[in-house]
């Protein structure tokens, strides 16, 4: 299977290729030049299997040019090990009579990008042998939070691999920049960037697209890429949790094989959802997609106007992992609605303008699959205490979006047919927010919070955040740079991972 540009460049590589290098040379996105569909006979042989068994079987459907099955079940049951996501990586909740929550948040950092980042190494190690490259992998990352040190830890000592984070200084919480901050392995490298997602993002797409930086490196003997969803590596894992998921409400006997079911996410960058959206695509059997935001809403006026426009306020929430206004991966749903040569329009003018208009025609067709919606702070706070008060059940302010759109569409649609939002994140690793949700009372500090969310409700901090306040500080948390100053950094963490190892 060839995988080819967003933009249209028309240049054509292997799925090893693509993961490599993580971004097309006319600075856009990887997809299969055709999507596989997954036949009623291959989702029902699905249903029997483990989660890295199918894991396996549908990473092959994509990669088989350049991975055996063999190695990708071997890549999958390392990184979907017990030791990693205890004895089912990925359980669904029963919250209400039709709504149902995809727990996507028991590996190792806590948060849904566990998912693909413990895999994702994986693959890019074996995609490295398989394309004969010579030279280090020097990954580098802009992060609102939880794809930080997901990365981090998943690549932390991978063999011809280096890695460095970017985080915008006062965009995550505590506990992400502890995470971060204290990250072990000879080769990690963090810093934190003065403004906001955007501002990070945007540095690390320049450094992507500089060709003096490219040639610096290779000159050094590293070449660029990225553990962002921007990278198809980093997105097909994603794919399989969607697949899977429906495989398992159809074994528990939630649902008849072939029922369409409603999934809701929430979304920043679009990559989670755009997963959902291209496994509705292979033949799944999804109704509607609802697109939940916080109040950084950009995406719900897109879906209902067609004008994507990040010339907003930018709002810092307590779900700051969505604190985004440029999604990279809406990029992917364009050039499979318009095709390449009115998508690199489109992202030529977000460039220039901050902004681009999508026709009523293509609207309509992206409708039939996505909706909109959006959650304030209020409600995402009064959804958190709801759940808890009426099911027992802890969800933090991300998965409370996920979970306030879910509820409003069913409310205002066919309520009957079942709803899977999506949790992408522990309560524990947003605390402060949760605690005062459920009490009404601010605890002290974030770590404090822990404590005594721990307390009220009776269920244990999870192993990956205790003592998080304890560990060794190896990166400074709190000084960031100027976003024009990133490249420079870039080269100085270089300098200090080569002088480590």
């Amino acid at each position: 299977m060839n995988y080819g540009s967003t933009r249209g460049s028309g240049e054509k590589v292997s799925s090893a290729e693509a993961i490599k290098r993580g971004l097309a040379s006319d600075g856009g996105l990887y997809l299969p030049e055709e999507l596989p569909f997954l036949s009623d006979t291959f989702l029902k042989k699905l249903t029997s299997l483990s989660y890295p068994e199918r894991a396996a079987e549908i990473l092959s459907i994509f990669l088989s040019d350049d991975f055996t099955k063999e190695e990708l079940l071997g890549y999958c049951s390392e990184a979907y090990s017990e030791k990693n996501f205890g004895e089912n990586p990925v359980p669904i909740t029963k919250v209400g009579p039709n709504l149902r929550v995809l727990e996507l948040w028991h590996g190792p950092t806590c948060a849904f990008k566990d998912m693909a980042l413990q895999l994702m190494p994986r693959l890019l190690s074996g995609a490295l042998r398989k394309t004969g490259e010579k030279r280090r992998a020097f990954i580098l990352v802009a992060t609102s939070g939880d794809t930080g040190k997901a990365a981090l830890e998943g690549y932390r000592d991978v063999d011809g691999v280096d890695i460095m984070v970017y985080y915008p200084q006062n965009g995550v919480s505590t506990v992400q920049k502890l995470q971060m901050a204290t990250q072990e392995g000879s080769n990690v490298y963090v810093s934190a960037v003065e403004g906001n997602f955007d501002d990070a993002q945007n540095g690390v797409k320049a450094i992507f697209s500089d060709r003096e930086i490219a040639e610096r490196l290779s000159d050094d003997g590293y070449f660029l890429s990225s553990a962002n969803s921007i990278n198809w590596g980093r997105l097909v894992p994603q794919i399989v949790y969607y697949i899977s998921s429906y495989c398992d409400l159809v074994a528990c006997g939630d649902i008849r094989f072939g029922e369409e079911i409603n999934i809701s996410v929430p979304t920043g960058n679009f990559g989670n959802i755009l997963a959902a959206y291209i496994s509705k695509e292979m033949g799944l059997p999804i109704h509607m997609l609802v697109c939940a935001s916080n109040v950084n809403n950009v995406l719900t006026d897109f879906l209902e106007t067609g004008v994507y426009d990040r010339n907003r306020e930018f709002h810092t929430t307590m779900s700051p992992s969505m604190d985004i206004l440029i999604s990279s991966n809406l990029e992917r749903l364009l050039y499979m609605r318009c095709g390449a040569e009115r998508t690199a329009v489109f992202m030529k003018s977000l460039k220039e303008t901050g902004r681009y208009e999508i026709d009523e025609e293509t609207l309509k067709s992206v409708g039939r699959s996505f909706t909109g919606a959006y959650c304030s702070e209020d409600q995402t706070s009064e959804t958190i205490r709801h759940i808890y008060e009426h099911y027992n059940y802890l969800i933090d302010p991300h998965t409370a979006v996920g979970v306030f759109c879910a509820d409003e569409f069913m409310k205002h649609t066919d309520s009957n047919r079942k709803m899977l939002a999506v949790s992408t994140a522990s309560a524990y690793k947003f605390a402060p927010a949760v605690y005062k949700a459920i009490t009404g009372v601010s605890a002290q500090g974030e770590l404090e919070a822990l404590e005594k969310l721990s307390l009220l409700t009776g269920t244990g901090i999870p192993e990956p955040l205790c003592g998080i306040g304890q560990r060794k500080i190896r990166f400074d948390p709190e000084t960031g740079v100027k976003a024009d100053k990133m490249a420079e950094a870039m080269f100085e963490a270089l300098s200090e991972i080569r002088a480590r190892t």
